[in-house]
């Protein structure tokens, strides 16, 4: 029988007609007619229609049938109505019935019964439960801290748990107060990261990654840190970050003076002076300018200086991590001159006194104190 015919005979059932009557109009038996309703499921859900182009229509299933029935392959049938080939294949592995037939009016049917949501959400429908999020966000907390915080302090209190995007949609629905400076990233979406173009070396005498001990990879000893700028508006001021690699224990330098060369020698060889020796293993930084003059600061620090490939920014990962949780203090094209040292000590602090999951939900601070090592694999 052709599809359109089918089609005509679904319109009319959800257009409240009795089985028998739009067979009849269609031009089939009742029984024919009985036959495709118990294929599609015995029961048709109201179609709202489509609340968003990415939602796939009857049509369109109608389309993935057909093209699944001439054997065309997921790239063809995406083509031609217009959608990804990661759509179609989630489909069809999504809605084909328990026999492995792709049915179109059975796939209709069961995502517009997914697409319902009859209860209320959990973090509208408990006001304890928001009331401790919305805390938690103002204390900096990102929603996977807060999830996990959640798990750990009432086990047995499904009411009072929520997962992290639960989190992130009462968030942005309006749920938990204002969006803007609720997240610690200040961000209301998420955005792609682009790479940039590599620049050529210009340091000299440099000892690159490939060359520091194997052992630092491992993460078992103090003492190893990652390094780098966050640079202000207009390039005019900028705060130096160091983190070491096994606590993530995190450092910030002040520069009132700039951040030249000479400036970033004089105040990392002054800001570093209380570490213990055991603390001054090595620092690992990118090939940016600024450290032109690292010999000058191993030679007064202690520290072995090792220098990432050029823009390979993974090679300093949790560097790179620490400045993006430094970013909810100074945002990306803020002047970062008005902040004093004492302003970067307060803010390194509450930093340092965040749970981390890498840690096992221990603070930095706490694993500085024992020499706790991250947990195995992470």
């Amino acid at each position: 029988m052709p599809t359109v015919t089918k089609k005509r005979y679904f319109e009319l059932l959800r257009q409240s007609y009795k089985g028998a009557a739009a067979a009849r109009v269609v031009g089939v038996s009742t029984s024919c007619g009985s036959l495709w309703f118990l294929d599609a499921g015995g029961m048709l859900v109201p179609d709202p229609g489509p609340v968003s182009p990415r939602f796939l229509t009857q049509d369109d299933r109608i389309a993935i049938a057909d093209g699944v029935q001439a054997k065309q392959s997921v790239k063809q049938i995406a083509a031609a109505i217009g959608k990804t080939f990661q759509s179609v294949y989630r489909e069809i592995k999504r809605n084909s019935k328990p026999d492995g037939r792709y049915q179109p009016w059975w796939a209709h049917n069961q995502a517009l019964l997914r697409r319902k949501r009859p209860n209320t959400e959990r973090i509208r429908a408990s006001r304890p439960l928001r009331a401790l999020v919305r805390e938690k966000l103002s204390d900096k907390w990102s929603p996977r801290q807060i999830s996990r915080f959640l798990q750990r302090t009432y086990p047995a209190q499904r009411d009072m748990r929520a997962c992290p995007e639960t989190i992130y949609r009462a968030l942005f629905a309006g749920l938990l107060g204002r969006k803007p400076g609720k997240l610690r990233t200040g961000r209301t979406r998420r955005k792609p990261h682009r790479r940039g173009v590599p620049h050529l070396n210009k340091i000299k005498n440099m000892t690159l990654l490939a060359q520091r001990p194997l052992e630092v990879n491992e993460r078992r000893t103090l003492g190893h840190w990652e390094g780098d700028l966050i640079i202000g508006r207009g390039q005019g001021s900028a705060i130096g970050t160091l983190v070491e690699r096994v606590t993530r224990y995190i450092r910030l330098i002040h520069l009132p003076h700039g951040w030249k060369a000479p400036q970033v020698r004089n105040t990392l060889i002054t800001q570093t002076a209380d570490f213990p020796e055991a603390l001054r293993q090595s620092l690992t930084w990118d090939q940016g300018r600024e450290m032109t003059l690292h010999e000058d600061i191993a030679a007064l620090t202690g520290f072995w200086i090792y220098f990432c490939d050029p823009h390979s920014p993974w090679q300093r990962g949790t560097n790179e991590n620490a400045n993006g949780l430094l970013r909810q203090y100074f945002p990306k094209g803020s002047d970062l001159s008005p902040h004093t040292a004492r302003d970067l000590r307060q803010v390194a602090q509450e930093l340092n006194r965040r749970p981390r999951l890498v840690l096992g939900d221990r603070t930095p601070v706490e694993a500085m104190r024992t020499g706790a090592r991250p947990r195995p694999g992470n």
